[in-house]
């Protein structure tokens, strides 16, 4: 598996597909950059979900949060971002992904993003 950079989300299958089980991942290395200023941002990504088919490998995630490091991204934007491409991966029953932004001009950012799967008309 590569040691830099990366935007690939790699899974494995989840090990109780019978079951709903969250699963939480804190991800204390965001960083980016204003895209108004240039100054670099940093944060704290969590992740949590309820795995369907498969659940996200821990290295594959690191990588892909590290990948933010040199580009401009709006808070809202990063967050939204994350979780639309772990839903792309996983296909899970739901997810929260919160960002908890370091203070910037005196004020500190969270924001917050979900996503819950369409029942299938089967019970869990």
């Amino acid at each position: 598996m590569a040691t830099k950079p990366n935007r690939t989300l790699v899974t494995f299958p989840n090990p109780a597909p019978q079951r709903d089980y969250w699963i939480r991942h804190e991800c204390p290395e965001y960083t980016a950059v204003c895209p108004v200023t240039g100054q670099p941002d940093f944060g704290t990504i969590i992740v949590q979900f309820v795995p369907d088919k498969v659940c996200v490998e821990l290295k594959s995630l690191k990588l892909y949060i590290w990948s933010f490091r040199d580009e401009g991204h709006y808070f809202e934007q990063a967050t939204n971002q994350i979780l639309d491409d772990l839903v792309k991966a996983m296909k899970p029953r739901k997810l929260v992904v919160v960002g908890r932004y370091n203070m910037r001009g005196g004020i500190t950012t969270q924001v917050v993003a979900r996503y819950e799967a369409k029942s299938k008309g089967k019970k869990r």
